[in-house]
């Protein structure tokens, strides 16, 4: 019987690629005094390649970017900032995102969110999508001092949850970060289907949101 249901965040509940697109396009806008210079598909395109799905962090993204397209106007810390301050405005759920996250409260399950990330960066985005009250528990890498695929990570989350492995799913879009970590730990790992992956070994594959609590029936036989 599946008692408790965990998710990763970006690419999971969070999609990320057009959150990113967006706030990326509206910094050009906002700053088009500033680098102006820069034809802006040039500017929105440098910016997502840099980035690689947010596996490198900002800093590096902007300073390289700065370099690149000469930009004087305006320096890579503060671009870094309002990079930090607006992109929660810029949270694009995927679809059915709430309406999932209500039936399964309403079936009584426990819910938790473990995310690598910033801690308050991740948490502003989290609110910002309309979703934190729904969960009995979040941890995000940089306030827990470890970060998946670490099994430290998913076991501290159920603990909290005072729920065994063997109870509880976990559904992200990394084959190895969300899926075999979690089956590493006695989870069920959920594989939510994300097009850079061809194929991957999982205890179910979930293509939109609103097919997870059958996905959870079925598993609970």
């Amino acid at each position: 019987m599946i008692k408790a249901v965990l998710f990763d965040l970006d690419g999971t509940l969070l999609n990320r690629d057009e959150s990113v697109r967006m706030f990326i396009e509206r910094q050009y806008d906002r700053l088009a005094k500033l680098i102006g210079h820069i034809p802006k598909d040039q500017y929105v395109s440098r910016f997502i390649e840099l980035d690689n799905r947010g596996y490198v962090w900002k800093d590096k993204v902007y300073q390289q970017l700065v370099d690149e397209c000469k930009i004087a106007d305006i320096t890579w810390e503060a671009l870094l900032q309002d990079y930090v301050r607006e992109f929660k405005n810029h949270c694009v759920p995927f679809p059915n995102l709430n309406e999932m996250l209500k039936e399964l409260k309403s079936n009584h399950l426990v819910l938790g969110i473990i995310s690598n990330g910033y801690g308050q960066f991740q948490m502003d985005n989290i609110k910002s999508l309309g979703i934190d009250q729904y969960f009995d528990t979040i941890l995000i890498s940089e306030w827990e001092g470890m970060k998946k695929p670490d099994p430290k990570i998913f076991l501290r989350a159920l603990e909290k949850l005072k729920i065994s492995p063997n109870e509880s799913i976990f559904m992200g879009d990394h084959p190895e970060n969300d899926v075999k970590a979690a089956q590493h730990v006695g989870m069920k790992g959920i594989w939510k289907r994300d097009f850079h992956w061809d194929h991957v070994e999982a205890d179910s594959i979930v293509n939109d949101l609103s097919e997870l609590p059958l996905v959870i029936v079925n598993l609970s036989k």
